[in-house]
């Protein structure tokens, strides 16, 4: 597995571990994450980490994601996860949280470059996609200093709650 490990200047993305559950649980299950991505229930029961470490070694296995977990180098800490999800046709969509002790250092922008930099230079994707809540703008930075490209609104059941709910639609094209 070591050859899916991204190393950036302070982050390492490397796939999902089985001892990696309990700290993912803890991060993702804070209610601030929940609220403004469209996967992760609240509460967030602990074996749900454990089936999703599972799932991620499936879905890298059968080419249909790549999960990743961000780990900050120097302390060794869980901090996040960033995934390619949906892997199919030349594209992929592009998916992360950052726990919320670790908002504001610019880590998920360095792990969403470096992530943009695998999809196209080692799994040869030609597009990513993404999206965020309208109410979500600081995740609309992370995909601009990414160089996606904003392409409208649209409306995507997202949220713990489910609602229907604005989101923002962004792609980015390789070689732009």
């Amino acid at each position: 597995m070591d050859e899916h490990r991204i190393e950036t200047e302070r982050l390492t993305l490397r796939p999902p571990q089985p001892e990696d559950a309990a700290e993912v649980q803890r991060l993702a299950g804070d209610f601030r994450i929940a609220d403004v991505t469209s996967s992760i229930p609240h509460p967030y029961p602990p074996e749900l980490a454990q089936q999703w470490i599972e799932r991620c070694a499936q879905d890298w296995a059968s080419g249909t994601a790549a999960n990743f977990i961000i780990i900050e180098s120097a302390s060794g800490k869980l901090v996040g996860s960033m995934a390619l999800k949906d892997i199919g046709r030349g594209e992929a969509e592009v998916g992360y949280w950052i726990g919320v002790p670790y908002w504001s250092r610019g880590y998920a922008s360095e792990a969403c470059n470096a992530l943009v930099d695998f999809a196209f230079q080692q799994l040869r994707l030609r597009r990513l996609h993404a999206s965020h809540l309208a109410r979500n703008p600081q995740s609309g930075r992370v995909l601009f200093k990414a160089g996606f490209r904003h392409l409208g609104l649209g409306h995507s059941q997202c949220g713990c709650q489910g609602k229907l709910e604005p989101v923002e639609l962004y792609e980015r094209v390789s070689g732009e």
